[in-house]
């Protein structure tokens, strides 16, 4: 049986000089889920992420996991969580399959695994076809799926992207999507960020972010019927905000 995993965030403020940049938010990510951590621009979306992965130190508070319902220190679980940048992080003159290799040796993946889980990603992100083409000619949607597999070839159990979607076209972007459902299928608890409000009803529960603070929680069609919306623009749009998406 597949380990559940679940995060906590607690009281967790994060200071750069002047600029507050999370403004002491307590969050709960359940197992299984896809959680979708959803604001515009420079509301700390990516900060949050970055102090879940030990990237960043937090100002004050912390972040608890539990694996099993049993707490875990970060280290003992960081090889079942995988991580997606916003930025791109991969080598432009490096093939698709010289991109698996090299995360296969990365990894330390047994070669028969490795074998399986390669055909298998490849076969749902519909990349069989392209191994020899380097990530550098890739189309958007492409070079996220490309991205995307990277961080899926060792089967983490917690998944954090952030903003996987921005700047790709519609098509490649409902993809992304369908693929991000096959894994929570699989009960992998996912964390995505996007500034794309039509996308916060993608996503199984959502954490509603502005100016570093949660201003909701909740089931995504629980939320808009309580502000009695029709959608995540009308949303903020409700707030005295613009049109972020």
């Amino acid at each position: 049986m597949d380990k559940v995993f679940a995060i906590d965030v607690n009281n967790v403020r994060k200071q750069f000089k002047d600029v507050i940049a999370l403004d002491d938010i307590s969050l709960k990510f359940t197992p299984g889920i896809m959680h979708g951590i959803i604001g515009p621009e420079g509301a700390g979306k990516t900060t949050l992420l970055r102090i879940i992965l030990g990237l960043l130190k937090p100002s004050s508070g912390a972040v608890e996991f539990s694996v099993d319902n049993h707490s875990k220190a970060f280290a003992d679980i960081r090889a079942d969580i995988a991580y997606m940048p916003q930025q791109e992080s991969l080598y432009a003159d490096l093939s698709i399959g010289e991109h698996l290799e090299f995360f296969r040796q990365l990894y330390g993946i047994d070669d028969d695994f490795y074998q399986q889980k390669c055909a298998e990603l490849l076969h749902i992100t519909r990349l069989s076809k392209f191994v020899d083409r380097p990530a550098g000619k890739l189309s958007g949607g492409m070079y996220k799926k490309l991205g995307l597999i990277c961080a899926l070839l060792r089967s983490p159990r917690v998944i954090l992207l952030d903003e996987p979607t921005n700047g790709v076209d519609p098509i490649s972007r409902r993809e992304f999507w369908d693929l991000l459902y096959k894994l929570a299928d699989e009960k992998i608890l996912i964390l995505v960020t996007t500034a794309y409000m039509d996308e916060a009803e993608r996503c199984s529960f959502v954490h509603l972010m502005e100016n570093g603070k949660i201003i909701e929680v909740g089931e995504p069609r629980v939320i808009l019927d309580k502000a009695r919306v029709k959608n995540f623009d009308e949303f903020f749009l409700q707030r005295g905000k613009h049109d972020y998406s």
